[in-house]
């Protein structure tokens, strides 16, 4: 017998939910456009009443209800990270500052190194 999970393919319903939660969006959209002449309240309501609904339906859908579970997954997995105090953080970027900057002069050392070598020593043009 296998432990593997077996992945499920969701519902036809749930691909209902997922297209008319699309639908919904654009008819938001398109309701706001098309009362352009109407004070910007209506149109207001007219996009959020197309938003709401669609997050209605896919609330509903089992994509919906997985996201939810990530996003609080997420949350509570962020609330475990120890994050370093404001003396540490500056610690940390005077580091990263100082690495960069040793590099870059090495690089830049490097470089001129090489021209030389390349230009005067093997080539033997003199700037």
């Amino acid at each position: 017998m296998s432990n593997h999970p077996v992945q499920t393919v969701s519902t036809s319903n749930d691909k209902y939910k997922v297209i008319l939660a699309v639908v919904a969006v654009i008819s938001g959209v398109a309701a706001f456009y098309i009362l352009a002449n109407q004070a910007g309240w209506v149109r207001v309501i007219a996009l959020l009443v197309g938003l709401f609904a669609a997050v209605g339906l896919l609330a509903t859908s089992d994509l919906g209800r997985d996201f939810v579970n990530f996003a609080k997954e997420s949350v509570r997995e962020t609330k475990k990270v120890v994050w370093p105090t404001r003396k540490e953080a500056g610690q940390i970027t005077a580091v990263v500052f100082g690495f960069v900057l040793i590099m870059a002069i090495f690089l830049w050392g490097t470089d001129k190194f090489l021209e030389f070598l390349l230009y005067d020593v093997v080539l033997g043009w003199k700037k």
